[in-house]
C-alpha cells in the first residue's frame, strides 16, 4: 500500500488534472468489490496474480456478455516472513531455527490475515504446512494458530491440501484474525499482537523487524518445486462455479483494468507510469523491485501503451 500511495502522489504531480484515489483491501476482497458489489474502479492490483483470471475472466460485467477483463500484467514479487518489533515477547530470542517454537508459546499473541479474503492469509497457511515438512515437525500450524471453527480440512498426502471453510473463526484467544494483513499493522504497533506473517516489503515499509524464513518455504523465487507441494482450496457457495484452488508458487503481484472502468484511458496512463522509470524507482525504494521484465497474461489483449513496456 505504501508504494501505491507514493505512486499516487507522484502521478498526480505529473498529471494534476487527474485525481487518484487508492484503497487497500485483502486481495480477494479487492476483486469482489468490483465483480460482486459492482463498485467502479479504474485499476485492480492484487498480491496474487492468479486471482485475476480466476474471478475476473469468468464474470460478466452486468448487462453485458463481456468479462471484467481478459488480460493482466505480472509486475512484482515478494517473500513471506514474520513481522515483529523490539517490544514483542521473546524478540531477543527468536531466530530462523526456533521461530515456530516461539510463536507456539501460550503467552505469545499472533495476528492472522483472513485466508478467505486475503492472499497473505492462505499463503500463511501454506508456509506453515511447508514448514512442517521442511523441519519434519508435525502440528506447527495447529501449535501456532490453534484450531478453527469449523476445522480446516487438511490432507497431508504427497501434495498437502488445505480446504478453507466458508466460515472461519480462530478458537484461540491469542490469535487475532483480520480481513487483510494490512489491518494487523496497527495491532502490532499498539502491542496487541507480538508477531504476524507479512510480506518483506510491507514489514520494511513500516520499520518493523523482519524474520526471514528459509527459501524453501518463504514463497520467494528460489524453490518453486517445494512450494508446489501445498495448495489451498475453498468450498464456498459464492465460488461454486469456479472452485478456487491456489497452488503454492512464487509470490507474484498482478494488475489490470476492469473493462467497465469509467476512464479507461487514464487507467492505461497510470499503469504506464507504474511500470516506467518513476514507478520502478518508487517500488525499489520501498523494498519491492519490479520484475525485469514484467510479463503479461494474454499479451495480445493488453493495451498497446502498456504492451510496449513488457520487454
Amino acid at each position: 500500500m505504501v508504494p501505491l500511495l507514493e505512486l499516487e502522489k507522484a502521478f498526480e504531480e505529473k498529471h494534476p488534472a487527474i485525481d487518484v484515489l487508492t484503497e487497500g483491501h485483502g486481495s480477494i476482497q479487492v476483486i469482489r468489490r468490483v465483480t460482486e458489489l459492482s463498485e467502479k474502479a479504474e485499476i485492480v492490483a492484487v498480491a496474487d496474480h492468479v486471482i485475476i483470471p480466476m474471478l475476473m475472466y469468468t464474470t460478466n460485467v452486468p448487462g453485458t456478455q463481456e468479462k471484467y477483463t481478459s488480460w493482466y500484467v505480472k509486475f512484482a514479487g515478494n517473500v513471506l516472513g514474520i513481522a515483529y518489533k523490539r517490544g514483542s515477547k521473546y524478540a531477543d530470542e527468536i531466530n530462523s531455527d526456533n521461530w515456530y517454537e516461539i510463536l507456539s508459546r501460550p503467552d505469545v499473541r499472533i495476528g492472522f490475515a483472513d485466508a478467505r479474503l486475503d492472499s497473505c492469509g492462505y499463503r500463511t497457511l501454506m508456509v506453515l504446512q511447508l514448514a512442517e515438512r521442511y523441519y519434519n515437525k508435525d502440528s506447527i500450524l495447529e501449535n501456532i494458530l490453534g484450531q478453527f471453527s469449523p476445522r480446516l480440512g487438511i490432507d497431508k498426502s504427497d501434495t498437502i491440501t488445505i480446504n478453507i471453510p466458508e466460515i472461519l473463526r480462530p478458537e484461540s484467544d491469542r490469535v487475532l484474525m483480520r480481513g487483510s494483513s494490512m489491518r494487523l499493522i496497527a495491532l502490532l504497533e499498539a502491542g496487541e499482537i507480538d508477531y504476524f506473517f507479512e510480506y518483506r516489503s510491507v514489514t520494511e515499509q513500516h520499520n518493523f523487524s523482519f524474520l526471514a524464513l528459509p527459501s524453501e518455504i518463504n514463497l520467494g523465487s528460489e524453490h518453486p518445486e517445494w512450494y508446489g507441494k501445498v495448495k489451498c482450496t475453498m468450498d464456498f457457495q459464492r465460488f461454486s462455479s469456479i472452485q478456487p484452488e491456489f497452488i503454492g508458487e512464487p509470490i507474484i503481484y498482478g494488475i489490470t483494468i476492469p473493462r467497465n472502468a469509467p476512464v479507461y484511458d487514464k487507467a492505461v496512463l497510470y499503469i504506464e507510469f507504474l511500470l516506467g522509470p518513476e514507478g520502478r524507482k518508487i517500488f525499489f525504494n520501498n523494498y519491492q523491485p519490479l520484475l525485469t521484465p514484467v510479463q503479461a497474461d494474454n499479451e495480445t489483449e493488453v493495451p498497446a501503451e502498456i504492451k510496449a513496456l513488457l520487454k
